[in-house]
């Protein structure tokens, strides 16, 4: 599913930019990241099968302070299509064993020619 997120990186200057989108770049999964607002603190990131999490303790690790601002999906309105068409199947209520034996099957042990005795067990 292809998202995206905005993050504010709190920058001090080009050099805190350049190296944070070098790490955004770097994760697999993003497509592209672009710098955003009018002091260009917020790179918004756009790609499929990466962590929002892990990408903003990432920048908090080696640029700064980092706070998630937004998270969205990029087209959801596919996927609730696909939900439709799904909702006409037939779906079974419950998993059965296909076969008429049990699970486990426990077998009894030969007694070798042991023999236990039972003698009740009396106090006097």
């Amino acid at each position: 599913m292809k998202q995206t997120i905005v993050v504010k990186v709190t920058m001090n200057g080009d050099k805190s930019r350049s190296k944070a989108l070098k790490i955004i770049v770097g994760l697999s999964g993003v497509e592209s990241a672009s710098l955003k607002g009018d002091d260009k603190s917020q790179i918004e990131v756009t790609g499929d099968g990466f962590d929002p999490v892990k990408l903003t303790s990432k920048l908090r690790k080696s640029v700064g302070h980092t706070e998630l601002v937004s998270v969205s999906a990029v087209g959801g309105e596919k996927k609730d299509e696909k939900k439709a068409e799904n909702k006409d199947e037939v779906k079974p209520a419950a998993y059965v064993w296909p076969y008429n034996q049990p699970l486990y099957v426990y077998q009894e042990l030969p007694s070798y020619g042991y023999t236990q005795h039972h003698d009740p067990c009396s106090i006097m």
